[in-house]
């Protein structure tokens, strides 16, 4: 599993010209799901996300982590996240995750975060998506499972 993470001052997603998504101070989360993945993988992510003391505090450090600013998510499931370019100019994407199972575990994110989170939107799933964000920093962090979860 791979959580492409950016702090962001604001981000929003539209679907066909819908704004179906938007939040302000938090996380831009990009969600990527492989075949291996399980929801004992995707909480031990959770975690990691919800804990990452990426915003700075009263001296400019960066020492405090969603909860401590009030920031909110926004998630959109990414299996580009898991493209193989190592051959050719073309990506393969046989490591993303099947549809079924990305889509379940990428629900399963969404609700895990609310229950800590106040504000959690997402994107939806297997859509065309179009994402804007205003990066704060810029910040962007890449989280994966297979360090992650050693």
């Amino acid at each position: 599993m791979r959580f492409l993470i950016q702090r962001v001052q604001k981000a929003s997603v539209t679907v066909d010209h819908h704004t179906i998504g938007a939040i302000d101070q938090g996380f831009l989360v990009l969600v990527g799901v492989s075949n291996t993945d399980t929801k004992a993988i995707a909480d031990k992510m959770i975690h990691k996300l919800l804990n990452l003391r990426i915003f700075s505090d009263e001296n400019g450090k960066t020492n405090l982590n969603l909860s401590s600013v009030n920031g909110e998510l926004l998630i959109i499931s990414q299996f580009t996240l898991y493209a193989d370019c190592k051959h050719g100019n073309r990506p393969s994407f046989i490591d993303a995750g099947n549809p079924g199972l990305a889509n379940d575990l990428y629900a399963y994110i969404i609700e895990k975060c609310k229950e800590s989170v106040i504000k959690v939107e997402q994107g939806e799933f297997g859509a065309d998506m179009k994402v804007s964000l205003l990066n704060d920093g810029p910040f962007t962090i890449l989280l994966d499972s297979d360090e992650i979860c050693k």
